[in-house]
């Protein structure tokens, strides 16, 4: 074996030995998007269904687990209008119809809050909403939120999903620009290895941001790859290094809490893979694992334990 491969088999085996002792618990795709685009304000405005003073989520779920339907996890980032930073601690109030088309008018079902974390993240669970007639006009699913950001105004919109064969008849998920335009707000879904739906939908808005969110991935490093997901005692992590730095890996859960850390080491630009072993106890549900370059987060990929 060469030296050079010795020397990285060593930091291999030395991340691997570093992820199972000292990422300890405490207690989709990555975090890039192609463009920055401003989440836009749709057509039909909150409409006549949304109810206030809707209670914050518990364990990010919108949904009960007798619900009817197909389960849905939508999960994201809020960024500012440039896309150079993060938002956190925003409201985003959600809202959507049951699997049959029909809105809970009367209580909470279906509706809730959840809040940005430190570092821009939300997700929640839910189903994929059923339509409903419009006049002689079926509704595309589709989620309804009213999004604010500390000290700045709300952004009041509607999620659609990719393939669906009502957006091209319907008023508002049609337009293509302007105002309204939902172009960006039709997202692609797909399915997890437990025929779970999943989608990422990152919210462009005005509001201060104080993370860094620039991507850093391009020239710094990227996680290629975290294996398998959904997960259970172990996660394969595979990652690279695009120049000489100082590296470290950890994990967070969809608070922003750090649940696990790798203590930072120096490596050269190459390909590297580490295995993590969390105890356990820790719970089931949605983490982040995240990769620092030089001291900054430059790429993350969602995974769920189960």
């Amino acid at each position: 074996m060469s030296k050079n491969n010795s020397r990285r088999q060593f930091l291999i085996n030395t991340g691997i030995v570093a992820l199972g002792s000292s990422l300890l618990p405490k207690s989709s795709q990555g975090s890039t998007q192609s463009s920055c685009n401003k989440t836009t304000l749709d057509y039909y405005g909150e409409g006549p269904f949304y109810s206030q003073n809707a209670p914050f989520l518990t364990d990010n779920k919108l949904a009960l687990s007798t619900e009817e339907g197909s389960k849905l996890i939508i999960s994201g980032r809020v960024r500012n209008l440039d896309c150079t930073q993060v938002i956190p601690n925003t409201v985003i109030d959600i809202w959507h119809a049951n699997d049959k088309g029909a809105y809970d008018n009367s209580g909470f079902n279906l509706r809730g809050k959840t809040k940005t974390n430190s570092q821009g993240f939300y997700t929640f669970e839910t189903i994929k909403p059923g339509k409903y007639l419009n006049g002689n006009q079926y509704r595309p699913s589709h989620i309804h939120f009213k999004i604010s950001p500390p000290n700045f105004p709300t952004v009041t919109t509607q999620l659609y999903f990719e393939g669906d064969t009502d957006i091209p008849q319907d008023a508002a998920a049609k337009i293509t620009s302007g105002t309204f335009d939902a172009t960006h707000r039709i997202i692609k879904l797909t399915k997890n290895s437990n025929g779970v739906y999943e989608g990422t939908w990152d919210i462009i808005i005005d509001g201060e941001g104080i993370v860094n969110a620039k991507d850093l991935h391009l020239n710094q490093g990227m996680i290629y790859e975290v294996s398998p997901n959904p997960f259970k005692k172990k996660l394969c992590i595979k990652y690279g290094v695009f120049k000489d730095a100082e590296v470290e890996l950890f994990v967070f859960d969809s608070t922003g809490k750090t649940i696990a850390t790798l203590n930072k080491v120096q490596l050269k630009k190459e390909k590297y893979q580490a295995d993590w072993k969390p105890k356990k106890n820790l719970p089931n549900g949605i983490y982040f694992v995240a990769l620092k370059v030089n001291g900054i987060q430059v790429h993350y990929l969602k995974v769920v334990k189960q």
